[in-house]
């Protein structure tokens, strides 16, 4: 019997777009509201005037770095109020202004007008120039205003040295619609020199609905803190197109129903885990103690028999199963269990092998959910099996394995691999990572919450034992898992914003959990 938690409702998110989703779309939503692009441009110039003004009131001198396209254009907008602020502006063209056509030369050409000029126009060596200029800015805020969404591939030789220098720049800066070098669709940027690649911007403004590429995978080494100017757009934009991907946007309290008063251990379930080969007792002795601290009424460990020991110390709540295949078969464990959980601390032993196959024989038979994790992952690797009752939990690496190809190939495109996984395996996939990814196959959520302290060992752990918790008190696998998403990043970033990234542990997210998932806000 499953409580009435209401863990199926839909998880409260914003839809988001592809890059070419925007750019296909915005002049069509604009013209229905009788909006032109040249306004449209005014309108989002005057946005991040207005945000420039909001995050650094005191700044004096800025410094504004263009390109030809229509993000440059935007810029020339900006230079134009800030120097009607009595502002000191600095506008710097990366290209010659002959390259500069439609909305972006109009938008130039009334700057010009009210009185801004080119910091460098006609000089021999212009790129010499205008890099010494960067270098040495003392002003506080640089605008990016070299490309926009439509960027796609890998910047030039000479471009990549005007990003290298502002990314040096003490200065702060804020991105128009998304950190130039940044692929707006999937948040790949190319080679491995972070500081040439992109710009590391400070605030990002992107423009009437948030792009994916901004929101997973490396942007978050790239956008800083981001926000969204809707530019009077974003409702009918929303209703006008549509799209299965979608950004998660949980807030404190979750406001989760109470438990009723008759409930007892078994209304909330016997969760099975297995895992711990004799040398990693403590993936699964995690992955068992977070089940427990988000609700799991019961749980059940087979481990190792050296493990043994190890599980039950200072938790004695944890139950222990038949720690081989040949007496798990036929335990009351495997039989009652409403939810398996495999993988943390496995091995890749033929036991492991054993393992592996008696719980996905007996959770396919019965219909159970499986939630398959680490070393299991790379078991089903090697198989051609398939579950749609069944939650898999990669990282890069484990992703990269169950679709036969390198990490490289993961990271480019994080949307189209968590899609791919869920369709060629089954059930639901859940790529770990910056922007966590959450898919059936069909549609994407993308995680809010989580910081770069989780890099740290046994995290995945307890994220397993969150997600096999949590849908035992539920009937939707999905809403679910995109929930545990959520309180394991949270409580993660309690624990930071309390105590620092630096020596952030697992086991500290086990008391922020259970006050999340009882509408607590814990004091942080």
């Amino acid at each position: 019997m499953k409580l009435s938690l209401s863990l199926s409702q839909k998880p409260p998110v914003t839809p988001v777009y592809t890059a070419n989703q925007v750019l296909k779309n915005e002049a069509n939503v604009a013209r229905s509201q009788g909006i032109a692009l040249y306004e449209l441009m005014h309108s989002a110039g005057a946005a991040i005037f207005t945000q420039l003004s909001h995050s650094w009131p005191n700044a004096k001198h800025i410094l504004i770095v263009c390109g030809k396209g229509n993000n440059g254009g935007d810029g020339f907008v900006v230079a134009k109020l800030a120097h009607q602020a009595k502002i000191m502006v600095s506008v710097l063209l990366t290209c010659d202004v002959s390259q500069l056509k439609g909305d972006a030369l109009s938008a130039y050409q009334e700057m010009i007008f009210a009185g801004v000029s080119l910091l460098v126009e006609d000089a021999v060596n212009k790129s010499a120039v205008s890099l010494a200029i960067i270098n040495n800015f003392s002003g506080e805020v640089i605008v990016d205003a070299l490309f926009g969404i439509g960027f796609t591939g890998q910047l030039t030789p000479r471009l990549q040295e005007f990003v290298t220098s502002i990314n040096h720049q003490k200065a702060k800066v804020i991105s128009i619609d998304v950190p130039s070098g940044l692929c707006a669709t999937t948040g790949n940027v190319h080679g491995d020199n972070i500081e040439e690649q992109a710009i590391i911007a400070d605030v990002t403004l992107t423009f009437i609905v948030y792009k994916l590429g901004l929101l997973t995978g490396q942007a978050a080494n790239f956008v800083g803190e981001l926000c969204l100017a809707p530019l009077d757009m974003n409702s009918d934009f929303l209703s006008q197109v549509k799209t299965n991907t979608y950004y998660a946007q949980y807030k404190w309290p979750l406001n989760l129903p109470k438990r009723l008063p008759t409930s007892h251990k078994g209304n909330s379930g016997l969760l099975l885990t297995v895992g711990g080969c004799s040398t990693m007792p403590g993936a699964i002795r995690l992955a068992s103690e977070s089940a427990l601290r988000c609700g799991a009424g019961l749980v059940a460990v087979s481990s190792h028999k050296n493990n043994q020991m190890h599980i039950l110390s200072g938790r004695p709540e944890l139950m222990l199963a038949p720690a081989t295949s040949a007496l798990l078969e036929n335990s009351n464990q495997l039989c009652k269990a409403n939810t398996y959980l495999i993988g943390p601390g496995l091995g890749q032993s033929d036991e492991a092998k054993q393992l592996f196959e008696l719980i996905c024989k007996t959770g396919q038979s019965q219909n159970k959910t499986i939630v398959i994790d680490a070393d299991a992952l790379l078991l089903l690797s090697k198989t051609k099996a398939q579950c749609n009752h069944w939650i898999l939990t990669p990282h890069p690496k484990e992703a990269a394995a169950l679709l036969h190809c390198d990490v490289a190939s993961i990271e480019a495109d994080r949307f189209l691999a968590v899609r791919a996984i869920a369709k060629q395996y089954g059930g639901i996939c859940l790529l770990k990572g910056a922007g966590t990814l959450i898919s059936d196959g069909e549609q994407v959520v993308i995680n809010n919450s989580g910081n770069a302290g989780m890099a740290s060992g046994g995290m995945g752990d307890v994220l397993s034992g969150i997600i096999s918790a949590l849908v035992m008190q539920s009937d939707n696998n999905f809403y679910s898992t995109c929930l545990a998403a959520y309180i394991h990043g949270a409580s993660a970033d309690i624990i930071a914003n309390k105590n620092g990234q630096r020596g952030l542990l697992a086991s500290d997210l086990f008391i922020p959990l259970q006050q999340l998932l009882n509408g607590k806000v814990p004091n942080h």
